[in-house]
């Protein structure tokens, strides 16, 4: 019975689908101004070039619009129209697609962790598991934003994505079980980051349509704005002789034909360039760029335009960590809408589905071997004949292995942080990266407590007709611990600690940041330090990930920081004036 289970519960952790990715943008707006990069000018001048059309740089770019020329540079192509990223039945074939067109891009950290990179109008937004949270207060004071134009710019974003979720049984149960566990109050529904159990928002509608960061180029001013897609930016342009200071003044990208393009910024003492590349993209393109380390620019052959070591430091990623819990009932399909927000910095949510290794593809979500989430195998193990055999394995298993759901936890910060480094001079090869997950001993053992909190919701009496009364929680640990995706043999058992558990278990929630922190590489105007007219926003400037998920508040960054930029330009223009 023992190793019929562990068989079955393999499966669960392998077939669940979790929404982690998918995009279900059927409703396709027209936007007049978004083109392919092909269509575009060999020479261009704007007031602003945006580098990156993601969760930051789609706001971002929506703002500037109103009152500016502005240029959205976007290496990937449109989320609207692609079934890969559209279509719910299809999640997972897009983080499985390892083709060049892929809206979503592989890398592996250093640590062995498998991850993806957007590579998508929309950014991770069209990528992720949906849930919307704001950041806590605390947050936004320690940030230095200004509290009443952050709520103002968290609504504007609101208006167009966020929505109240339809719960479930399931979902319920957990939520109850989060009570009874002790992560109280309940807060019930709401977009703040309130300690005690809550209901979260969703960019997904109730028909099940997900709205991205890209629905928000609907506030655009279409006269103000060029949108160009498959366009890949080389390196930002700097001036070197013209102040005391490097000057940015223009970028070059190529098309998806491979010809080379540039775009300037038009004569105004208030243009600028603004990269929004995400937290890999933005440092590697500074490096690429001259700005960084000056070591390691010259060891890629790369001029030295500004020594700042701090570029690619600091990198983080929150480690997550679940317990699959196969249910003896059907269970509802449902993103994560639930969090325990708990008094030791550890964030508890839950996602469950049902019977989905029907689907003619089978891909499985983002536990796939093909996507690799849990995987911590060194390079060399991860062969074609090993992720065969494991495919082999899910296709021949019993429906009933895809019925139940995964808890999980993420820990707040984290503490621990690594950094990145160029491989190539190529801006579509992945850079290094390493993440050092637990590292910090507080990290560790706010995985443990999130893990023993997860154990009482398991069972708490609201959970309890949604788990089998003779599988245990220490044996739904040794299955989780021991699930074939990780293609190597686990050291955990159930005599093993909970520290042990965690550091076997661990895998991405995708919410890396760093690399290009405020106060080390950038100011608190996000300006880049050391240079002129060159600003970095989006989640590399993070110190810490903003609330339990972080899209929410890079949104609202984007249409804050585009905001400010505006106010800026139009006090100096009045100056001019007078």
């Amino acid at each position: 019975m023992a190793l019929g289970w562990c068989r079955f519960f393999g499966a669960c952790i392998i077939g669940i689908v979790f929404f982690h990715g998918f995009c279900a943008c059927d409703r396709a707006p027209y936007y007049s101004f978004m083109l392919n990069a092909t269509s575009a000018p060999t020479i261009s001048y704007y007031d602003y070039i945006i580098v990156g059309g993601g969760t930051a740089g789609c706001p971002l770019a929506a703002t500037l619009s109103q009152n500016a020329s502005v240029l959205l540079l976007e290496r990937g192509g449109s989320p609207y129209g692609n079934p890969n990223i559209t279509n719910l039945a299809k999640f997972g074939a897009a983080l499985s697609d390892l083709s060049p067109t892929s809206p979503s891009q592989r890398f592996i950290s250093e640590d062995g962790v498998i991850n993806a990179r957007a590579r998508v109008l929309g950014g991770g937004s069209c990528l992720n598991a949906g849930f919307y949270t704001r950041a806590s207060l605390e947050y936004i004071r320690a940030a230095g934003w200004d509290g009443r134009l952050a709520n103002e710019s968290y609504q504007w974003v609101e208006r167009r994505v966020a929505f109240e979720p339809q719960m479930g049984a399931w979902q319920s149960s957990v939520r109850d079980g989060l009570l009874e566990a002790g992560v109280l109050p309940n807060n019930g529904f709401t977009y703040d980051h309130i300690k005690g159990t809550k209901v979260g928002g969703t960019i997904f509608d109730r028909d099940g349509n997900r709205h991205t960061a890209a629905d928000l180029l609907e506030y655009a001013n279409p006269g103000g704005l060029t949108v160009l897609l498959h366009a890949t930016v080389y390196k930002i342009l700097f001036a070197t002789k013209a102040g005391p200071k490097p000057v940015a003044h223009g970028v070059v990208y190529r098309d998806a034909s491979g010809a080379k393009h540039r775009a300037y910024l038009k004569r105004g003492l208030k243009n600028e360039i603004i990269i929004s590349s995400g937290a890999l993209g933005s440092p590697q393109l500074l490096m690429l760029s001259g700005v960084g380390p000056a070591q390691q620019l010259r060891a890629h052959n790369i001029t030295v335009v500004l020594d700042q070591p701090m570029v690619g430091q600091l990198m983080s990623d929150n480690p997550m960590n679940a317990i699959f819990v196969p249910s003896p009932l059907p269970v509802e399909v449902s993103l994560i809408q639930v969090v325990g927000i708990t008094q030791y910095g550890s964030y508890i949510e839950a996602a469950s589905g049902e019977n989905f290794g029907g689907s003619p593809q089978r891909d499985y979500g983002m536990f796939s071997p093909k996507i690799g989430q849990l995987s911590t195998v060194p390079p060399k193990q991860r062969t074609p004949e090993a992720l065969a055999k494991a495919i082999e394995l899910m296709n021949n298993l019993d429906q009933q292995a895809f019925q139940g759901g995964f808890i999980l936890e993420k820990i707040m910060g984290p503490i621990s942080t690594g950094h990145l480094e160029l491989r190539t001079r190529h801006p579509e090869d992945n850079p290094s990266v390493t993440f050092n997950y637990f590292k910090e001993p507080q990290d560790l053992q706010r995985c443990v407590e999130g893990i023993s909190t997860i154990e009482k919701v398991i069972d708490s009496k609201p959970f309890s007709k949604f788990r089998f009364d003779y599988l245990s929680v220490p044996q739904l640990l040794n299955m989780t611990a021991s699930a074939p995706v990780n293609l190597l043999p686990r050291h955990y058992n159930s005599s093993q600690s909970l520290e042990d558990f965690c550091k076997d278990t661990v895998m991405t929630i995708w919410h890396y940041h760093g690399g290009c922190q405020v106060g080390s590489v950038v100011d608190h105007d996000y300006k880049v330090m050391g240079v002129d007219a060159l600003r970095v926003i989006d989640g590399s400037t993070f110190n810490f990930t903003p609330g339990t998920n972080p899209q929410a508040t890079v949104m609202m960054l984007g249409r804050y920081m585009g905001v400010n930029i505006l106010k800026e330009r139009l006090a100096r223009e009045d100056l001019a004036n007078k």
